[in-house]
């Protein structure tokens, strides 16, 4: 963002109609299939380790997190990750990756999941789930099941069935 300046915000409770609306411009109604949603469907994300981009007052990225856990193991989801079509490619994703991340960390997490591209979220630190480890509810393409391991060595040993976490239920 060279020529706009970037702000990355904790996420609010009055941002969600219009992250609402990001997400059917940006992923359609199509994403209410998706194995990740399923996980999203009882336990609500975390807003305080969720995050908005703005430009002025203009929304323009968000990415969210929530409690799971894979076996018997808590870990984060992270997702979705979205930035408007004409903001992509200038670092407003990788901004509020580093973030989510950072913030996760901080708060003592130590795992974060996601379904999505490891050449785009390798860069930030995931990488593939060994094949077997992790088993999400649904059809997922397990070659696109990445962690981030928080503290080194966090994933060693961890495996099962990824779900929510339903300490955190609402």
């Amino acid at each position: 963002m060279s020529d706009l300046s970037l702000t990355i915000l904790a996420e609010t409770a009055n941002d969600a109609r219009s992250i609402e609306r990001l997400h059917d411009r940006t992923f359609g109604p199509g994403r209410f299939v998706l194995s990740a949603y399923r996980l999203r469907e009882h336990v609500d994300h975390l807003p305080e380790l969720s995050f908005t981009a703005w430009i002025g007052t203009l929304l323009v990225g968000s990415v969210r997190q929530l409690p799971i856990l894979v076996g018997e193991t808590k870990a984060l989801l992270l997702g979705p990750l979205t930035v408007e079509p004409p903001f992509r490619g200038h670092g407003v994703g990788h901004a509020l990756l580093e973030r989510a991340l950072k913030d996760a960390k901080a708060r003592g997490h130590r795992l974060v999941l996601l379904v999505g591209d490891e050449a785009y979220y390798g860069r930030v630190g995931f990488k593939a789930v060994p094949k077997g480890r992790a088993v999400m509810p649904g059809p997922v393409d397990y070659n696109r099941l990445l962690v981030a391991e928080l503290i080194d060595g966090a994933f060693d040993g961890v495996s099962g069935a990824i779900r929510p976490d339903w300490s955190r239920a609402q």
